[in-house]
């Protein structure tokens, strides 16, 4: 592998999508309607997708006890657990209508609960949804069932009843170990918290533990994102998310109250990701791509060997390419040909199911030309290889002719170390497996035709 240098970094820090999707979600449309949506539900439930296509559910609940400056969700800020009651009936009345549109009893393969805080519920309140999700949907042994844990908000008896429950992946918010760097977020969690709790968890037996990283937050340096590190490695989880600070103060409120004084420099940044990326293979993981690093026994590390990735809204997964159901408030849904996402606001998302329909504002029926510009995108993303046939074969084009001008944009990129051409196809380089949402824009043609791009976080 060529060395990736700080002249590289550099030159690659530049807003870029994370491509979870394609189209992203940033082109979806008011146009498309709830009726659409209902349509694609039925289609799925009446036609052969719903035996080729695993199904994945994501539910969204937006309430957090405190605010995390550097939180760009969609959240509520409450100390009122009362709130949490009449939601749970709000997200009743959603699961009961996608069943009544997909039909009773499909098979899932893969649940995560995000949010805001899934552990803002209580243990009841869990289990009450758990139960509606069981009665609807049928969850498939050994599916992914993950959930993302505040570790302010669990103690080891909750983490006993997350796996009884099925949870069997933990994904706990650390950001850094570091007391004045928590301080400045306004999440203030002891390092002996985390340890302690994920003890417990590989005590209990959950199958994978996950914790999230950020670098460029305020009051960072260099020198105490390697403590971070450090600490990183003697926790050694299954796996690590390391994601980039965006700090996007005019479009996140919660941010306004970062002082960008506080904030590390450009080339404090890069250097805090090179560090991480020699931290986390000296502590033996494996970089799967983009922001995600696992053990290599871990399945995701499996699955990046074996050529079998994939990606949705959740990020990189083991699951196959699959449809996906958003449940509540702001949750972004893919069946069929098309997306959609519910209400931003907890207002809107009511009103719509309490008119008795579902809560879609927004979303995109998908283009040939898109379905196309998707298999290339993710089979970069995924597999970091793409060849020429078995594009030309399922989408019934000449790949050469229909992409002129991408392929001379990555003729640069070779050039730079980060692909190779030829007749066959594309690989990306173990360089470039770093930048490979770099690789995959030059595919995108919405950003082709919109060079506005401060609305994503940074390739790097």
């Amino acid at each position: 592998m060529s060395a990736i240098t700080t002249d590289l970094l550099t030159r690659f820090d530049v807003p870029g999508p994370r491509y979870t999707s394609y189209p992203t979600a940033d082109r979806f449309v008011e146009a498309f309607t709830a009726e659409q949506y209902v349509q694609a539900l039925e289609q799925r439930r009446d036609g052969p997708a719903a035996l080729a296509r695993p199904l994945s559910l994501y539910v969204h609940i937006p309430f957090c006890q405190s605010l995390c400056y550097y939180c760009a969700c969609n959240k509520i800020i409450t100390r009122h657990h009362e709130r949490s009651a009449p939601y749970l009936r709000y997200l009743s009345r959603e699961i009961e209508l996608h069943a009544r549109h997909l039909g009773e009893g499909q098979a899932v393969s893969q649940l995560h609960l995000g949010g805001g805080t899934p552990t803002f519920f209580s243990d009841a309140e869990l289990a009450e949804l758990m139960a509606l999700l069981r009665r609807h949907f049928s969850l498939v042994p050994g599916g992914e069932y993950s959930i993302e844990v505040d570790p302010r908000t669990v103690n080891a008896e909750r983490l006993q009843t997350l796996a009884q429950l099925g949870f069997n992946r933990l994904s706990f918010g650390v950001q850094d170990f570091d007391p004045q760097v928590q301080k400045a977020v306004h999440r203030v969690q002891p390092a002996e918290q985390v340890f302690a709790l994920v003890e417990e968890a590989r005590r209990i037996g959950f199958e994978s533990i996950n914790v999230d990283l950020i670098y460029g937050l305020p009051r960072q340096t260099p020198e105490s994102f390697d403590r971070t590190l450090a600490q990183m490695a003697q926790l050694r989880p299954d796996r690590v998310a390391l994601y980039a600070y965006a700090h996007l103060p005019e479009r996140f409120k919660p941010q306004r109250r970062i002082l960008s004084a506080d904030l590390p420099g450009a080339a404090n940044k890069v250097t805090m990701l090179a560090r991480s990326l020699a931290a986390l293979k000296d502590a033996g993981y494996v970089y799967v791509g983009m922001d995600h690093f696992a053990l290599p026994d871990d399945a995701l590390a499996v699955a990046k060997r074996q050529g079998r990735l994939h990606r949705n809204f959740q990020g990189y997964s083991t699951q196959p390419d699959c449809d996906l159901i958003g449940l509540g408030v702001s949750a972004i849904g893919n069946v069929g040909a098309s997306y959609s996402q519910n209400a931003k606001t907890l207002q809107e998302y009511e009103d719509a199911l309490d008119q008795g329909q579902l809560p879609i504002v927004r979303g995109l029926a998908v283009t040939r030309d898109d379905l196309l510009r998707r298999a290339v995108i993710m089979a970069l993303m995924c597999q970091g290889a793409l060849s020429y046939e078995s594009i030309e074969l399922a989408h019934l084009i000449d790949f050469k002719t229909y992409f002129a001008k991408e392929l001379a944009a990555l003729a640069v990129m070779q050039e730079q170390g980060l692909v190779t051409l030829n007749d066959a196809g594309i690989q990306v380089t173990d360089t470039g497996w770093f930048f490979v949402r770099g690789v995959a824009m030059v595919f995108d043609k919405y950003l082709q035709a919109d060079q506005a791009r401060a609305r994503f976080s940074k390739i790097i």
